[in-house]
């Protein structure tokens, strides 16, 4: 009977056809900013707050700074910390998000004075408080625009409320956090070198720099022996007879014969500093020998005769650099290490006329256990004003005071009165090559001072604002000693800073674990911690110095509980612009001490003692904060390792003896689809915004949540393509079950129990699932808790499950089949739109509202759904996982006829499955393997398979052969059966004809 003959009657309006009005096609660009309204409307972040008896979830904000719109990396930032806080929430917990912004510091600086410049206004004459409520008119206004830009992206959070390092009550915490350093005792005031921009005129921490390749002067400089004192009897390792003293005393005479004269050779990418030496350094354990000239090219500054010593494994490398081939020179001897220590050495500049006897005292020379022979000279030249390991020698050997030199100005230029190179700057007001290195050059190449010079292409710190050079520079700073015991009552039994960081770091967990060792070595080897910087938005340093004291004096700091609290008190009700009114040291010392005998600190704190102060005015101070002022979550980039991870991590420990957070968690870089790094200049850059407008937020969330977000990640168009068809595939998975569960009624609940073995396997994989999602998601992974989702959406239900329901879903009457399958599609839905909610915030919003609606209903004011153990049954799922493997080889198997058109559909089929393994046969034969396999008949049989059976490789001992089935098509249901046409109902089967009676009864 065929389906358009004038007998058989058109069923279609009996079949249970799934109803729907969810769109295929998403249309996110437009309809998220609806549900953002909406979410706003209801109230979600505060009705979440309002649920009693949960456990709090809290993850701190690492604040952005507030200076322009947002870029990709801030899009994963933002998007990783949100998934985070949502999926806590739905898991049970109270998870509280308060965002905040980073608003001091030298960009809002620039900018501010860049449109003084504009105006040509000159910042030094702009009083200060007016010039710093204009950087915080700056920051509030990109607050404001940052904020929209966060909360499209689907963000939750405190957004009415954020917290601001440039509110008044931040401001009075960080001044009073400072006042700790000050009363514990770790607060010094130092000379040494630090990162100093020329540009920006400021110190910089590690964290404010980035490395970049430069082209760098490089030159070999000579300094001439001036002396030589080799120690006598114990030097040669004799006893003093007269016949040992004579022949050291020839030896003496040798060594001193060839040394004298001779030149110590350095190399040195910074010949700037070359004004500034004191010393010059040697390696105790290297093999040095001395080098005579014995021939010379064309245009060589080395002469004939000329002596050089230097490493031997460098020494061929070095001559060849002054010219001298192969031949024109010879190893005279070796030098000891005993004979190095008596050799005193003269400045190559030392007498040059003109020099004002700048350059003429002797420098030092000794051993030093940073020189090594692997590039260079195996000598390093010292200016231990502008080298950290130069300094910390000098400054274990007490002699800080002989070396030291202040012949750079904050401007990068050196002092007016230093001889041959007065103004001269080594960087220009834009960041570029100044004329002091040439000057130095040109000055030591005329007095005869140096064998070589080039050029070498290095990474080389850049200030990561001004992208300028930095330089080392001794400045005088204000330091919170690390090493030093904190006196702060605490029970650390005198730990440092650095000790108790150490121990801290082991007390939290990591995600991933290379977090930890990574700061752990961070904090094993950095210095004191410059908390000063020469500049005017940010906080100050509130302490005073006593007038005439020296920083090594106890009474050098004014500590004083009550003048601390007159401070806070001020800040609190005016912010740290109180510190920079008039009179505002008489009003913060009169009737406590003497205001005339003490100095006002001017500078302000690093921004990262702002940002690493957060923990105490948010968590800390909050009603919606922690009651112990701990972050469950930390979670930025890995670049923060040296930033704010660190900077919280020191000033916590320095404050409250501990972390500020239980968990950190770092995600890596965004590159661009080659792999690159996004770059303005080579266009390479994606902005989240582009994305949003393209394809929805929720592709970009999806992006997020499929990468592996603690390694780098790439992103671009045909990447953005593969995401948009993954996000496809689920919106059908969801809109199917959408369609089946229209009308779906408690009283069609079916229990677990009375359901048929395929629902009880679906109920079996939902409580595995179950396990990996929550897992998962307290393991902040994202990429596996969606991997797992996606898979079972899209192997275990759309393209097996679903496959085998829908023709009891469309064609079964009510029975115990259909009300099963539905009553786990039920299950299913409550379960997939929780476990993808954080995920998909949008989309998973529009499913719930689509099914429930409801002008209050969300789902994200909903947890996901407790799934019972019960519902675990290995038993089954093995017998399953059988039953699975033969319907591939089926499946496959009916590929090929339908591939041939010997069939057009697998419903016209009726194969026979040879099965050898006899635990599977029983298993194909206790179902019903015709409806798993979608054919309207099938045999399984344990006879051995014919040779022309189709197989498959990977599933061992099954085997088919085709047939096709017997009888006639329903016109219902479409198998294709022998019954078909012998009922009421002309053209149908048994079950369909049963299933239209059940219609025609109810009318």
């Amino acid at each position: 009977m065929c389906a358009d003959t004038p007998e058989t009657p058109d069923y279609k309006s009996t079949l249970n056809l799934p109803k729907t009005d969810f769109p295929m096609r998403a249309g996110l660009p437009k309809r998220e900013p609806e549900w953002l309204a909406r979410w706003e409307r209801i109230g979600v972040y505060d009705r979440l707050r309002e649920k009693e008896g949960r456990a709090p979830f809290t993850l701190h904000d690492g604040p952005p700074y507030a200076n322009g719109n947002l870029h990709i990396g801030h899009a994963l930032n933002k998007t990783i910390k949100d998934m985070i806080v949502r999926s806590h929430q739905m898991m049970g917990y109270d998870a509280r998000y308060i965002p905040g912004w980073d608003c001091h510091g030298l960009p809002i600086e620039w900018k501010i004075e860049e449109q003084y410049r504009k105006k040509g206004r000159d910042k030094d004459q702009v009083p200060i408080n007016e010039f710093r409520a204009e950087c915080r008119q700056f920051a509030a206004g990109w607050v404001d625009v940052q904020r929209e830009e966060f909360k499209r992206l689907g963000v939750t959070g405190n957004w009415a409320d954020p917290y601001l390092t440039m509110d008044f009550h931040a401001e009075r915490v960080i001044a009073e956090e400072f006042m700790k350093f000050l009363m514990n005792g770790t607060l010094y005031q130092g000379s040494k070198p630090v990162m100093w921009s020329p540009v920006e005129q400021t110190a910089l921490a590690e964290a404010e720099v980035e490395y970049h390749d430069k082209e760098s002067f490089t030159v070999w400089v000579k300094f001439r022996v001036a002396d030589f004192d080799l120690p006598e009897l114990v030097t040669m390792g004799e006893e003093e007879t007269p016949d040992a003293r004579q022949r050291i005393e020839a030896a003496r005479a040798e060594v001193a014969e060839d040394l004298l004269g001779a030149y110590v050779v350095i190399w040195t990418t910074t010949p700037w500093t070359m004004p500034s030496n004191k010393a010059v350094v040697y390696g105790d354990d290297i093999s040095y020998g001395l080098y005579e000239v014995t021939g010379t090219p064309e245009e060589c500054w080395a002469k004939v005769g000329d002596r050089y010593l230097l490493a031997d494994n460098l020494a061929a490398d070095v001559l060849g650099r002054a010219r001298l081939e192969d031949g024109m020179w010879t190893r005279l001897r070796d030098v000891t290490p005993a004979q190095l220590a008596g050799i005193r050495l003269t400045h190559p500049l030392a007498a040059a006329e003109g020099s004002e006897g700048e350059w003429d005292d002797l420098r030092d020379f000794r051993a030093a256990d940073f020189v090594t022979d692997t590039e260079g000279t195996g000598f390093v030249h010292c200016a231990p004003s502008h080298g950290l390991e130069e300094y910390e020698l000098y400054r274990g050997l007490g002699m800080l005071g002989q070396v030291i030199t202040y012949n750079v100005n904050p401007d990068g230029r050196y002092r007016d009165d230093l001889p041959f190179f007065g103004g001269k700057a080594i960087l220009k007001p834009n960041g570029k090559e100044g004329n002091a290195n040439a000057a130095v050059i040109d000055k030591l190449a005329e007095v005869g001072g140096l064998l070589a010079r080039g050029k070498i292409k290095h990474s080389y710190p850049h200030s990561w604002r001004s992208k300028a050079p930095v330089i080392y520079r001794n400045t005088a700073q204000w330091f919170a000693a690390i090493d030093k015991p904190v006196g702060d009552g605490l029970d650390m039994h005198g730990k440092t800073i650095r000790e108790r960081a150490l121990t801290e770091i082991d007390n939290v967990h990591w995600t991933p674990k290379s977090g930890r060792n990574r700061l752990y070595s961070m904090m094993q080897a950095r210095p004191d911690w410059v908390l000063s910087r020469q500049r005017a938005w940010g906080v100050p340093l509130t302490c005073f110095t006593r007038k005439g004291a020296l920083p090594t004096d106890d009474d050098f700091l004014l500590r004083n509980a009550e003048v601390n609290a007159r401070i806070v008190e001020a800040f609190e009700a005016e912010g740290a612009d109180a510190w920079y009114e008039e009179g505002a040291k008489v009003r913060f010392l009169e009737g406590i001490v003497n205001p005339d005998d003490y100095e006002q600190v001017r500078d302000i704190l690093d921004v990262w003692f702002d940002s690493g102060s957060t923990h105490a005015f948010t968590l800390r101070d909050r009603p919606d904060g922690t009651k112990d002022g701990i972050a469950d979550v930390y979670m930025e980039g890995t670049d923060q390792h040296r930033g704010w991870f660190h900077s919280s991590l020191l000033q916590a420990c320095g404050t409250m003896g501990r972390a500020p957070y239980r968990n950190v968690v770092t995600h890596g870089f965004t590159l661009d689809a080659k792999g690159m790094k996004m770059s303005k200049s080579i266009g390479n850059t994606i902005v989240p915004q582009q994305i949003v407008d393209q394809y929805g937020a929720d592709i970009l969330r999806l992006w997020v949540a499929q990468t592996d977000y603690t390694a780098d990640q790439r992103i671009g168009d045909e990447i953005l393509k593969g995401v948009a068809d993954s996000y496809r595939r689920l919106r059908n998975t969801m809109r199917y079950m959408l369609g089946a569960l229209n009308d779906f009624e408690e009283s069609d609940r079916v229990e677990p129990a009375e359901m048929p073995e395929l629902e009880r396997w679906v109920l079996h994989r939902l409580a595995e699932l179950d396990k990996v999602v929550r897992d998962g998601y307290a393991r902040f992974d994202f990429q596996g808790v969606f991997q797992a989702v996606f898979t079972f959406a899209t192997v275990d239900l759309s393209a097996f499950y679903f496959d085998i329901r829908k023709d009891a879903l469309y064609c079964d009457g009510d029975t115990l089949r259909r009300r099963s399958a539905r009553t786990v599609l039920d299950l299913l839905f409550h379960r997939l739109t929780t476990w993808l909610a954080p995920v998909l915030v949008f989309t998973m919003e529009e499913v719930w509202l689509e099914r429930f609606g409801g002008d209050e209903s969300s789902v994200h004011l909903v947890d996901m759904p407790r799934t019972p153990d019960t519902w675990l049954d290995p038993t089954l799922a093995a017998k399953w996982a059988k039953v699975r493997a033969a319907r591939r080889v089926v499946t496959a198997a009916l590929e090929v006829q339908r591939t041939d058109k010997v069939i057009g559909a697998s419903l016209e089929a009726a194969p026979v499955v040879h099965v050898a393994d006899p635990d599977q046969r029983a298993a194909l034969e206790s179902v019903s393997f015709e409806d798993v396999a979608i054919t309207s008949d099938i045999s399984v049989s344990g006879d051995p398979a014919p040779a022309e059976a189709f197989r498959m490789p990977e599933v061992d001992g099954v085997a088919v052969v085709f047939e096709k089935a017997s009888g006639e098509k329903c016109q219902r249901c479409w198998k294709v059966l022998p019954d078909v046409g012998t009922h009421d109902h002309p053209g149908i089967c048994g079950r369909c004809d049963e299933a239209v009676r059940e219609v025609e009864e109810r009318g």
